[in-house]
């Protein structure tokens, strides 16, 4: 999920409202990853479901299964543990399965499914079904890798291969023998919880177990040596990852930080203006050069432009048109693999850099990009340039993207763009209302936005905003303006 470069420094900004959680990963002062999670739709990659089958496809050797969802998850027989027949040899329409989430829902599709049971801690990953000790890839030191598997065979229980195998975390590599064993004991404890719950079920389907929040994954997944602090602004939940970092995680309690200035943590760092860059269909280069960024369902383009440097050639100066077209590019190589980042995009990639003539320049561009895309461990497969001169890559996509948590297509121009959601917008009213309470005094504070959120602050968001009122100690009316677009508002002062 999130990712960490060893050669920078990096910190971890997280804002909390009770509607959602914002974490950003800055790497030497620069952001490189927005994630979102809101309390009405909480992730749910990961999480473990009873599920009941609801139709098996012989044909495409897969099966649909209602996990609770309001579309049925869809289940490969090449996600079916042990799997050794034909999957209509396996299942039946109406059986129980415990399942877990490997792709949430994204677009039309349904959740993909596997029954191969994974639970993570801070150093080891558990699998209830294997029998073997696996360690992370990026732990390449033969001697070291085997230490450290002896390390944990020593702490598992006599007859441990009937209790499940492990994969050892990169992290785990410098954990001690207390660390280890205080995860191992934990993921035990978490599996027999969810053994007991589908035990205990009466009729699927039911949620078994909910993965941790987002705030939660980044301390168990994201901390690094790397990391410098981890700033929250919210005291309420700085304690609560207090608590929750000084049980599983010790080392990490340490890099908690409270946020107490008066301007909001995401104003103050520019994280705000990141997010609606990081929502344009344009980046502009410092080259004077830009990107073209178009998300669609089938794929994710990318084309690269000169900008202002297009006629360099008209003046007799192909070399210099040249040179200029390869600068560009490269820049544009380093932009791309961020914003990739930076988006959350995932699927098919096209990246059209600008016609280049020398294969050499080709071949370094592409090296720049290889090398941009290796701070970013989701697993990406970049397969060069195509006889078009297209660079193409995919990048494994688990969640859905950032202009899809906040964006939804826009009604006025039959789907070819996007708008913010009345939520998004409603959520940004929020925040703004709170900051500008704290510069000004007023008597009242009056909302000016379209129907459609003012609507959402009447009814499903009435009580987030009495929350704030009352926060604020002042009164906050509601006016509606049927010329207002979605994302248009202002806040007055009375």
């Amino acid at each position: 999920m999130f990712h960490a470069n060893a050669d920078m420094s990096e910190e971890f900004l997280v804002n909390f409202t009770p509607q959602e959680t914002r974490v950003a990963l800055l790497q030497d002062g620069v952001v490189q990853e927005l994630h979102i999670e809101r309390a009405n739709g909480r992730g749910i990659l990961g999480n473990v479901y009873l599920g009941q089958i609801v139709r098996v496809l012989p044909g495409m050797q897969s099966a649909f299964v209602d996990i609770g969802l309001s579309r049925t998850a869809f289940l490969q027989i090449g996600d079916i543990w042990g799997a050794d027949r034909p999957i209509e040899r396996l299942l039946g329409e109406g059986q129980r399965l415990m399942v877990q989430i490997l792709k949430e829902p994204i677009g039309t599709k349904g959740a993909r499914l596997t029954t191969q049971i994974s639970l993570a801690g801070r150093l080891l990953v558990y699998l209830p079904l294997e029998k073997h000790i696996g360690i992370s890839q990026r732990i390449g030191d033969e001697a070291a890798r085997q230490s450290l598997r002896e390390r944990i065979l020593r702490l598992l229980p006599e007859g441990y291969a009937d209790q499940g195998g492990y994969i050892a975390r990169t992290m785990s590599e410098d954990a001690s023998e207390e660390d280890l064993a205080a995860d191992i004991a934990y993921l035990h404890r978490l599996w027999a919880e969810i053994l007991n719950r589908n035990q205990s079920a009466v009729t699927p389907p039911l949620l078994l177990h909910h993965d941790l929040t987002l705030a939660q994954r980044v301390l168990r997944d994201a901390v690094t040596r790397e990391t410098t602090r981890v700033l929250i602004d919210s005291l309420e939940n700085f304690q609560k990852l207090s608590a929750f970092s000084r049980e599983y995680m010790p080392r990490v309690a340490g890099l908690l930080v409270h946020h107490t200035a008066e301007r909001p943590i995401f104003d103050l760092h520019g994280i705000e203006e990141e997010i609606q860059k990081a929502l344009a269909r344009r980046v502009d280069l410092k080259s004077g050069g830009y990107l073209i960024i178009d998300q669609t369902e089938a794929m994710t383009t990318v084309d690269v432009n000169t900008g202002g440097f297009i006629g360099i050639r008209r003046f007799g100066n192909p070399e210099a048109f040249d040179d200029t077209i390869f600068k560009t590019n490269l820049e544009a190589a380093q932009a791309v693999a961020r914003q990739l980042r930076l988006r959350n995009l995932g699927g098919l990639i096209i990246v059209d850099f600008i016609d280049m003539d020398s294969p050499e320049h080709k071949q370094a561009v592409l090296a720049e990009l290889n090398k941009a895309l290796l701070r970013d461990h989701t697993r990406i497969t970049l397969n060069g340039f195509t006889r078009l001169g297209l660079v193409e890559m995919t990048r494994k996509r688990t969640r859905e993207s950032l202009s899809h948590v906040l964006c939804e297509p826009c009604p006025t121009c039959s789907g070819r763009g996007s708008i913010k959601t009345a939520q998004t917008v409603a959520y940004e009213i929020l925040r703004e209302l709170l900051h500008e309470a704290r510069q000004f005094e007023a008597k009242e504070w009056r909302v000016l936005a379209s129907v459609s959120v003012i609507d959402l602050f009447l009814e499903e968001e009435s009580q987030a905003l009495a929350q704030l009122s009352d926060f604020i100690g002042k009164p906050v009316s509601l006016k509606a303006e049927a010329d207002y677009g979605q994302e248009q508002f202002d806040i007055v002062l009375l």
